[in-house]
């Protein structure tokens, strides 16, 4: 994961340079009817679970000793690993306590709808059975097992849709490119020979192997030296083997795909007019590391995903399990207080889009279309303390105002041009309180 800008202005102007770019040369294949049939699932489900796991996980952040700085799953290019060390720890790498029904159930019960798993990271390992490379989970650790296969059947036992997040530029042991160039002699790098002996056949076995509905999602990574003649390769294999697929746009410049996909950090204003999911860890990294312990509150992760949804936006959160199969438990239980906030307040999630309001104060707000009409949710962070809750540039009153949670009603008004409602002194949650305004006529905004 991560993009390589040195700080935070470069990396601001090259991702938006990035965009443009995959804007001016995406070109449509299919009408705005076909592309919202496509797209349906992706924009109702709103939260997803990322999974970061791999060989990385067994030195989890630690080479010979000692601590390497940045993310787990880059520890091989990050501390400069030679390869035929690199390579030893796949035979430590036997995750006897993976279950994936357990993994599903985790992600289920936390109210995400959606799983992407790294089918291979930037180190080339491939958590599959793999014929153009020996450097994959069946062949090279003693596990033996293939836990894409697990996963797929225990997704779709559950009813969850599973994407495979690929590799297809940087590959530090098969001979594709890396950041900041090879650091071991036995890193040999041919980028055509690679895309065409290595990417383009685990490409195929990663669309086909695994049923007639995985992946759902093809999430690419990263775009270094991928010209458009490679590039096209790629593209040329996912419009033949799965053209109804949801895919990213960091496969090379552009090949604008089908979302956008800011990391670690949720836009101001979201990409109007583009489909876009926010991917972000709960602690600091993405793969394990058993030293980062820096969980964020499930407060914020609560709010990252109410504030993202207001933008029209996607959640892909990540775990990390170790290397015996297991997601860690100050992850689990984050993501279990997330699915209990949405069991009461779901609604107000899926299926929504954007709001129509200019940002407001005191949270966030969400729209749906009903039978009846139009609804909207006002997620509220900040509670009135005096008991009336302003809606400032809403200009007709709802028909009907209630808690989300309770059902009880709600006294609407329109005072000064904009709607008051009288609220309960006491919030019903301290995360985030949901009203839910209906309307049977065309809402009136003034922004």
């Amino acid at each position: 994961m991560n993009f390589p800008f040195p700080n935070r202005i470069i990396r601001s102007v090259a991702v938006l340079a990035f965009v443009f770019t995959n804007l001016m040369h995406a070109e449509p294949t299919e009408t705005p009817e076909q592309r919202a049939t496509r797209m349906a699932w992706w924009r109702d489900a709103k939260f997803g679970m990322f999974i970061h796991w791999g060989v990385y996980s067994v030195p989890a952040g630690f080479y010979q000793g000692k601590a390497v700085p940045g993310i787990g799953e880059w520890i091989m290019n990050k501390g400069k690993i030679p390869m035929a060390e690199y390579q030893q720890f796949a035979q430590q790498f036997n995750p006897t306590k993976f279950d994936a029904k357990k993994w599903v159930k985790i992600a289920k019960d936390a109210g995400q709808r959606y799983i992407v798993i790294t089918s291979k990271h930037h180190d080339g390992f491939a958590m599959f059975c793999s014929k153009a490379s020996k450097w994959n989970i069946c062949d090279a650790t003693p596990f033996g097992r293939d836990p894409l296969q697990e996963l797929a059947a225990a997704c779709d036992e559950a009813g969850i849709k599973l994407g495979f997040y690929y590799s297809q530029a940087q590959d530090w042991n098969n001979g594709g490119s890396a950041i900041g160039g090879k650091w071991d002699p036995a890193q040999e790098h041919n980028m055509d020979d690679y895309i065409d002996k290595v990417a383009a056949p685990q490409v195929s076995e990663i669309l086909t192997n695994y049923g007639p509905n995985v992946p759902a999602v093809l999430w690419w990574d990263t775009p270094n030296d991928m010209n458009d003649a490679r590039a096209q390769k790629l593209a040329e294999l996912v419009s033949r083997l799965r053209p109804k697929i949801i895919t990213n746009n960091r496969l090379a410049p552009g090949f604008a795909g089908d979302t956008e996909t800011p990391e670690q950090r949720v836009p101001a204003t979201g990409f109007p007019g583009r489909d876009w999911e926010t991917c972000m860890t709960i602690n600091g990294t993405w793969g394990y590391k058993s030293d980062d312990q820096n969980f964020k509150p499930t407060e914020k992760l609560l709010r990252n995903l109410i504030d993202i949804v207001s933008k029209g936006g996607n959640y892909l959160l990540n775990v990390g399990p170790t290397a015996e199969g297991e997601i860690p438990e100050p992850e689990i239980e984050r993501l279990r207080q997330m699915g209990e906030w949405l069991k009461t307040n779901g609604e107000a999630v899926y299926g929504t889009t954007a709001s129509p309001l200019a940002k407001v104060g005191w949270g966030r707000v969400t729209k749906k279309n009903t039978e009846k009409g139009t609804a909207l949710y006002l997620q509220v962070f900040d509670w009135p303390k005096d008991g009336k809750l302003v809606v400032t540039g809403l200009k007709n009153a709802p028909k009907g105002a209630s808690l989300l949670a309770s059902g009880a009603a709600v006294r609407a008004s329109t005072e000064s041009g904009d709607v008051t409602l009288d609220v309960p002194v006491e919030a019903p949650d301290a995360v985030a309180s949901v009203i839910k305004l209906e309307f049977d006529e065309p809402l009136h905004v003034e922004n």
